[in-house]
């Protein structure tokens, strides 16, 4: 008869490999699935072209690109959070997740390494955003070091939505219901902001929720950071709150809520689960 094995113990380094063995994984998936690569690459760049030129010109043209762009790349980081949902909840239907379970691991580790995996996403998505904005006439004139502050908050929010992604792949009975739920989610979140018009020109009682939703905040942050307008034009004043004034301040504080929220309840959502 052999020894037994010692028990693996479950400490910060195991975390740290269990993570490392599944971002490669999921990064690996991605990239051997064509239709993903699609979404990362070119989903940005048709954002970027379809609100530019046919909303663009009726919207300000040249001055609108430059308000477009911080607002589009808040869009996409945020949209990019079905990454996680939808790989999750891909993960659970094939019967992965029962496996893992029958691992010495640490169940948040499977949970942080999709949210981690959409870091280098959105990454990917922002420099093809950043590209595309180029060459359609927008410009960053904003100094290094605001511009790296700008990329870093918005990288923040779209980790931060993640979790939230992770606990509708989790929470969904199937792939097609997690991709239906992240979408109704990703929505209201994202076009009820500043992303694509200020937040003045919508009612007011969707006013109220543009002016502290963190789309909102963290496009305002972009904007600031490349020195593009924060507004389409001077006759259209946004309305002046605590967030508005202090965009980046509240774009981090609302990252870090969205996050210590998400993060214990995707865990408990995993526990519970019986799929």
């Amino acid at each position: 008869m052999t020894d037994a094995l010692p028990a693996r113990r479950l400490g910060p380094t195991e975390f740290v490999v269990d993570c490392d063995v599944l971002v490669r994984r999921n990064l690996r998936a991605i990239r051997r699935v064509p239709q993903m690569l699609v979404a990362v690459v070119v989903q940005p760049l048709m954002f970027v072209l379809l609100f530019s030129y046919v909303f663009g010109e009726a919207l300000g043209g040249d001055t609108y690109r430059q308000f477009l762009i911080g607002g589009i790349m808040t869009q996409t980081v945020a949209f990019n959070a079905a990454f996680s949902a939808l790989g999750i909840a891909t993960d659970m239907d094939h019967g992965i997740v029962d496996r893992f379970r029958a691992l010495p691991m640490s169940r948040l580790s499977f949970i942080a390494s999709r949210t981690i995996s959409d870091i280098a996403i959105n990454v990917i998505s922002l420099l093809v955003m950043t590209l595309a904005g180029y060459m359609i006439g927008w410009r960053i004139v904003g100094d290094a070091g605001g511009v790296m502050a700008g990329y870093a908050i918005a990288l923040f929010f779209g980790f931060a939505l993640s979790w939230v992604g992770a606990v509708i792949g989790i929470v969904s009975a199937s792939m097609q219901a997690a991709q239906s739920l992240v979408l109704t989610v990703l929505f209201p979140l994202t076009f009820i902001s500043s992303a694509f018009i200020p937040s003045s020109r919508l009612p007011t009682a969707l006013q109220i929720v543009a002016n502290w939703n963190p789309v909102t905040s963290v496009a305002r942050t972009l904007r600031e950071a490349f020195g593009n307008p924060t507004s389409v034009s001077a006759f259209i004043a946004e309305p002046v709150t605590w967030a508005g004034q202090h965009p980046a301040v509240y774009s981090f504080l609302a990252c870090v809520v969205i996050s210590a929220a998400a993060a214990p309840l995707s865990v408990a959502a995993l526990k519970s689960s019986t799929r």
